[in-house]
């Protein structure tokens, strides 16, 4: 797999019927490495190691519904009272981030009312602070590490 613009951050493999999987510690299985799952892998290893977000609040590739719609979000990260802080759209490094990308993003944030949006492609991460009184979304240089509240 390519190199990504991330941390550095060390990872189990394996290797089964000519198809290598990598370990996911949220969802605490094997699965299958495409590219999205190699920057979805690194997404979450940089949530927990350099923004401190507990493993316990950090839920994976889950089915929601848009508009009766049935999606499935890449990465979401809870505040302990169980509303959303962080949703990530994880994309192929191959994929160019466009508009299309934060259009995916803030109709699943429709359902999920997150304070924060991610997209990357693991080469290009762009993040962003919801307003919802003015019903757009304000860009960012980063992030914000976790704090306990």
């Amino acid at each position: 797999m390519e190199e990504l613009n991330f941390p550095k951050f060390s990872f189990r493999f394996k290797n089964s019927e000519n198809k290598i999987s990598i370990f996911d510690e949220i969802r605490k299985k094997f699965v299958i490495l495409q590219p999205e799952e190699w920057v979805r892998q690194h997404c979450v290893q940089f949530l927990i190691q350099n923004k401190n977000y507990p493993k316990s609040l950090i839920n994976v590739e889950k089915e929601l519904k848009v508009n009766d719609l049935r999606k499935r979000y890449d990465i979401v990260v809870f505040n302990t009272d169980g509303s959303i802080r962080l949703i990530v759209e994880c994309k192929s490094p191959k994929i160019t981030i466009n508009q299309n990308a934060f259009d995916q993003i803030a109709r699943y944030n429709l359902t999920l009312n997150a304070d924060y949006l991610m997209v990357t492609n693991g080469l290009n991460h762009y993040y962003c602070k919801m307003d919802f009184i003015a019903k757009r979304y304000q860009f960012l240089n980063d992030i914000p590490v976790y704090e306990h509240k």
